[in-house]
Order: C-alpha cells, then structure tokens, then sequence
C-alpha cells in the first residue's frame, strides 16, 4: 500500500529510509511514471509549491533528515512548471544548511511517464540565467 501524505501535515518522525516528495499533481499527470516511483519507496510526500512556500518545505524536510531516519530522499516532479522546478531547488538549499553525506538525494522529472533523472549541478545552473546567457555564445 502506498504511504501519502501531505508534507506539510506530516510528522518529521513518521518517515522510512526512503521518502519520495513529489509535485502534488505529479500523480495526475504522469500516472506511470508516479507508478514508478512507488516501486522505489511507498513513502511519498506530497507537496504543491503553488500554494506552500518553498522556505516552508526546506524547514520540514531537513526536520526529517535530523531524526536520522532517512537516508534517500527522492524529489519528482513534472517537467516546465514554474512551481515545481523549486522542488528541486529544496536539494541546494539543504545542502547549503546541513551535512548531507550520508543522505543520497536524486531529483527526477517525469515526462511521458518516463523518469528522467537531473543531476544537481543542473538544478543550480538553472537558478543562474546570466551563466545559461554566457553559454549561448
């Protein structure tokens, strides 16, 4: 059975090794790919940057790191949305705040129900359009 919660809702201490925070309307729109990700982990998180702010989620998650309990983090979401690329951007940010070598954190989109997976140095090229800019020439 599949675990689905509402990150925000969730205790930081109701967690497993692996949790998975998806773009809340990941399910919806990507059907098979969101099956897919339950074949990783059925603890899934959730979350919709549409109506959260992102500073929201970076303090519940790194709450759920500190209970040692997790030690793979998947974040997923659809591909082009404004909304949800700062899902990805939540991996920088904890980076940025706490010691992370013992969490294994990948980031995927899903497109065509297809798992697609984003390396972090993509991510944070991402939030720098002057660099994109400079690699035009």
């Amino acid at each position: 059975m599949i675990n689905e919660k509402d990150l925000l809702k969730s205790n930081i201490y109701d967690v497993s090794e692996t949790i998975i925070i998806v773009g809340s309307c990941l399910k919806n729109m990507q059907p098979e790919g969101y099956k897919k990700l339950t074949k990783i982990s059925k603890n899934i998180y959730e979350l919709c940057l549409e109506e959260t702010h992102i500073n929201m989620a970076i303090t519940k998650i790194s709450g759920m790191i500190r209970t040692k309990k997790v030690s793979n983090i998947v974040f997923a979401t659809v591909d082009k949305s404004p909304h949800c690329v700062q899902v990805h951007y939540i991996r920088n940010e904890l980076e940025k705040m706490m010691d992370l070598k013992e969490v294994n954190i990948t980031n995927y989109v899903v497109v065509n129900d297809e798992l697609i997976e984003i390396d972090s140095n993509i991510i944070s090229l991402s939030k720098n359009l002057s660099k994109i800019k400079k690699m035009e020439k």
